[in-house]
């Protein structure tokens, strides 16, 4: 069960929406954590889909129907009309481990379905966590969303966006010295405001 629906406060597509957008707005972008995020985020192409199923067995065949169809839609549909695709989960998938266990679930399918270097999953959770990392470290907060969140992007746009970019393997060094230097409470703190929008 999602936090929202603990709280007793359904979580609408609507308010879903208007948490990733101002994620990526605030965060994503104005912290500069991706510097490719910004055309997409000004243009037509943005795609955000929300999955209100719940973690039952049933709610999770929901999801991975959900999903096939969003990977359907954008291999189906030119980048000038859907470039990129959030699909947030607002019903399931609030514990991080249940979340990791379904994204190792949708790469399969990915595979599967003959999109491996075609399409690419990036995700993005409220409770992220690197391996490898104190679980107290800012960095978890470059993979930290409202929502829990599969992006699905087109490899070939990645690809263009990296080779386009100088040295595009300091992004992830660069990323962790601008959090570290924000600090764990502030970041936890700007999160914990976007979930209340």
């Amino acid at each position: 069960m999602s936090r929202a629906a603990i709280s007793g406060v359904p979580l609408s597509a609507a308010r879903a929406e208007r948490q990733l957008l101002a994620w990526l707005e605030s965060s994503v972008v104005g912290l500069n954590l991706c510097p490719f995020a910004r055309p997409l985020l000004q243009g037509p192409g943005l795609r955000v889909a929300v999955c209100a199923a719940d973690d039952s067995e049933q709610g999770r065949q929901c999801m991975q129907e959900q999903l096939l169809r969003e990977l359907d839609l954008l291999q189906g549909t030119g980048a000038e009309e859907i470039a990129t695709t959030l699909l947030a989960f607002t019903g399931g998938l609030a514990e991080f481990d249940d979340y990791l266990d379904f994204l190792d679930h949708a790469n399969a399918l990915l595979e599967a379905a003959g999109l491996e270097g075609v399409i690419q999953l990036a995700s993005f959770h409220p409770d992220y966590q690197f391996a490898g990392e104190p679980p107290n470290a800012a960095s978890h907060y470059s993979n930290r969303a409202p929502l829990p969140v599969i992006h699905l992007l087109r490899e070939d746009m990645v690809e263009r966006a990296l080779t386009a970019w100088p040295e595009p393997e300091k992004i992830p060094q660069a990323n962790i010295a601008r959090l570290n230097a924000m600090g764990r409470d502030e970041l936890a703190a700007r999160l914990a405001r976007l979930r209340k929008l």
